[in-house]
């Protein structure tokens, strides 16, 4: 077997490095990238932050690196991030959505701009420290869950197209989280091993996106400030600090006493208002999803039954997916879900398998 050639992405942390490792002890030639993608100083942060992009993790990937003797690029991707990511997500929020980044920079930034890099260096592949699988099926790629249940990310990688997947590979697809840490202790790398994980968005490391919104956007928290909240039937219930700075499901910080928890049930930044329910209120089953990409299929099947994720941490639901056009779908669970959010990703399986998925447009109520 000639020796094939990989462009394994390092953010620094656990998961990659041990991927890397695992890929040369594979026979594979590595070579490792980390993309810049996000300047924390211009941005007013403090760089010792724990984002995947901060100067502290990009040299915790160039020791890395050194050790396990491969060679290592840092990307300086900031530019397309800017324009593909964070344009994106001041974007959504300003018409009442809630964007998942993580999806879009998958697909533009991690893959799209790895993939051009590949391309320019003579790799044959590039890796992640992905928790997926990635199978050949029926002519097609097949995205699939990880074999550890909980740090499983097939949910965040359905955006992913054909192209992408045959080029892809997973080296910790078969793993789970406590064998990978232990990997990482065996070969001496204690710093990683020990590593605290960060949950929180990379470009807002305070885990605040309504100062990051109004950092961004000049004169926004004038502009919105006051606005209605209203119950499902119009009655005019008090005031709001404006709509991009609430999210559907929201219970905490409305300031509304009516004598039971309230919740945001609907936003509507034409005229700066908010929709309140009570819980059982905020429950539908039926939306529509856009920006389709299917997997598993040639053409997502009309009418195939899936079980259907909403958010990252959702467990998924039974449901049907009805086919509208090449781009959209109706999807009708089989029971009532609580805070559908539009914004959000709805990712489609057929057992282990992902059948496709897309951003939710609208709910019906």
């Amino acid at each position: 077997m000639s020796k094939k050639k990989v462009l394994m992405a390092m953010s620094g942390g656990l998961d990659s490095s041990i991927a890397a490792l695992l890929l040369k002890e594979q026979g594979y030639d590595v070579v490792g990238i980390t993309m810049r993608v996000w300047d924390y100083l211009k941005e007013g942060c403090d760089e010792k932050e724990t984002g995947c992009c901060s100067i502290e993790s990009i040299n915790d990937a160039k020791k890395i690196s050194e050790s396990l003797n491969i060679p290592h690029k840092v990307l300086d991707a900031r530019e397309e991030f800017e324009k593909h990511i964070i344009s994106n997500f001041i974007n959504e929020y300003l018409n009442g959505r809630t964007p998942n980044p993580c999806v879009a920079c998958n697909v533009f930034i991690k893959w799209g701009e790895l993939l051009k890099q590949a391309d320019e260096m003579s790799c044959d592949y590039i890796a992640t420290g992905h928790y997926a699988q990635i199978s050949k099926k029926n002519n097609r790629f097949v995205l699939s869950k990880s074999k550890d249940d909980k740090k499983d990310q097939s949910y965040v990688l359905w955006g992913l197209k054909q192209d992408f997947l045959k080029r892809t590979l997973f080296p910790l697809e078969n793993s789970k989280k406590d064998e990978i840490r232990k990997l990482a202790l065996e070969a001496g790398f204690d710093n990683i091993a020990k590593k605290k994980e960060s949950y929180e968005i990379c470009f807002i490391p305070n885990d605040d996106y309504r100062d990051f919104l109004v950092n961004k956007v000049p004169g926004l928290k004038d502009k919105v400030d006051n606005g209605k909240f209203v119950d499902v039937h119009g009655k005019e219930l008090g005031r709001h600090k404006g709509y991009p700075f609430y999210t559907i499901g929201q219970r905490k910080g409305l300031n509304i006493a009516v004598g039971e928890p309230l919740y945001v049930k609907k936003i509507i930044p034409e005229t700066n208002t908010i929709v309140l329910g009570k819980e059982n209120e905020v429950y539908n089953k039926s939306f529509i999803v856009s920006d389709i990409n299917s997997i598993k299929y040639n053409e997502i099947p009309d009418g195939i039954k899936a079980v259907v994720k909403i958010r990252y941490n959702n467990k998924g639901h039974a449901g049907t997916v009805n086919i509208i056009d090449n781009q959209k779908a109706k999807i009708v669970l089989d029971e009532e879900v609580k805070a559908i959010t539009p914004g959000q990703s709805a990712v489609f399986y057929e057992n282990e398998d992902v059948i496709g998925g897309g951003i939710i447009e609208k709910v019906l109520d």
